[in-house]
C-alpha cells in the first residue's frame, strides 16, 4: 500500500507519539537533519540554478517539484506525516496517495528591509468553515490537518535568524490574536532553528508568519511545499505537464484530479506518454 513505501519504494517513516503529540498541540513540528549532505548539496545546487539561471535547467525539471527536488514531494517522513495528519487513505493504493500536493515554490531570502513583510496570518482552525480548508478537525486519538505545508530547510536557521515564526497553539485558539503580537518580538511567537536538510511541518490553520532574513552569512533557501487530501484544494497553481511527465507514475499521483468518486489510482491509471492526468478530464455530459 502507498501507506508504507513511496515512488522509491522507500519505507514511509512513521510519526513517533512524542511528533504527533508536539504537531497536535503546536500545530507545527521541526524535524531536524533529515536529509543527508550529498542530497543537500545536489538540491541547494539545483536550488540556486533554478533561481538564478532557470533557462540553463531542462523543461522536464524547471520548477520547485523537479529535478532533485521532486523527491522531497514523497519523502518517507512526508508519506508518514500525511497519511497521519492529512490523507484520505480510502483513496490510497500501491500506486497512488490518498493526499496530493496542491502547490509548491521556492525562495531565496537574502538579508535585509524589504526582503519579507511581516504579516500574521491563520489561526482557529477548528472553529473555521470546512470549506475553507485552513481547518483543523480532532477527536480523541485522530486529527486531521487540513491544508499542510511542508518546508525544507537546504540552509542552516538559527534563532533570531529569521525562519518562520508561529503562535504555538493557534489553530485550537478560542480568542483573536492578541495585539500585542502585532510585534514580532512579542514572547507570543515561537520559531525553530535546525541544521540544513531538516523539514518543518505546519497547518495553515496556525497562526503563522514570515519575517524579514536577519544575518548576511547566509541566505534562507528553502522549498515550500502544500498538501491537502484528495478531494479537496486551496491553491490555484499547476505543476508544469512537463516535469509531472519525467516523474515516476506513483509521484504524479500527487497532482491527479481533485475528487473523492473512484479517485484511486490503479495499474490501468499509471501515467504513460498519453498523460492519463494532463490535460484534465472532461466533465461528461448530463442526461
Amino acid at each position: 500500500m502507498s501507506k508504507i513505501t513511496n515512488a522509491d519504494g522507500l519505507p514511509a517513516i512513521e510519526l513517533t507519539e512524542d511528533q504527533k503529540y508536539i504537531f497536535d498541540t503546536r500545530g507545527w513540528l521541526s524535524i531536524p537533519a533529515v536529509l543527508s549532505e550529498s542530497d543537500i548539496t545536489e538540491m541547494r545546487d539545483f536550488a540556486y540554478q533554478m533561481a538564478r539561471e532557470p533557462e540553463s535547467v531542462p523543461e522536464s525539471e524547471r520548477s520547485s517539484v523537479g529535478g532533485p527536488l521532486q523527491r522531497l514531494l514523497d519523502h518517507p517522513i512526508v508519506v508518514g506525516f500525511m497519511n497521519e495528519f492529512v490523507a484520505y487513505n480510502s483513496l490510497a493504493s500501491e500506486d497512488g496517495y490518498g493526499f496530493r500536493c496542491e502547490g509548491s515554490f521556492l525562495t531565496l531570502r537574502p538579508w535585509g528591509p524589504g526582503n519579507k513583510t511581516f504579516r500574521p496570518h491563520g489561526g482557529s482552525g477548528v472553529f473555521n468553515f470546512p470549506g475553507n480548508h485552513h481547518t483543523y478537525h480532532a477527536l480523541p486519538g485522530k486529527a486531521n490537518s487540513g491544508l499542510t505545508r511542508v518546508v525544507w530547510e537546504l540552509n542552516p536557521i538559527v534563532k533570531g535568524d529569521g525562519g518562520t515564526l508561529f503562535l504555538s497553539g493557534s489553530h485550537k485558539a478560542t480568542f483573536n490574536r492578541p495585539l500585542s503580537t502585532d510585534d514580532e518580538n512579542s514572547p507570543l511567537w515561537d520559531s525553530y532553528e535546525c541544521p540544513a536538510g531538516s523539514v518543518l511541518f505546519f497547518s495553515e490553520a496556525t497562526t503563522h508568519a514570515g519575517v524579514v532574513w536577519k544575518t548576511e552569512e547566509r541566505e534562507r533557501c528553502a522549498i515550500f511545499n502544500c498538501y491537502n487530501t484528495i478531494g479537496s484544494k486551496w491553491h490555484a497553481w499547476e505543476p508544469p505537464e512537463a516535469v509531472v511527465d519525467a516523474m515516476p507514475s506513483k509521484r504524479q499521483s500527487l497532482f491527479r484530479p481533485v475528487h473523492c468518486d473512484r479517485n484511486v489510482v490503479g495499474p490501468s491509471d499509471k501515467v504513460n506518454p498519453g498523460n492519463a492526468f494532463f490535460p484534465r478530464r472532461e466533465p461528461k455530459p448530463v442526461g
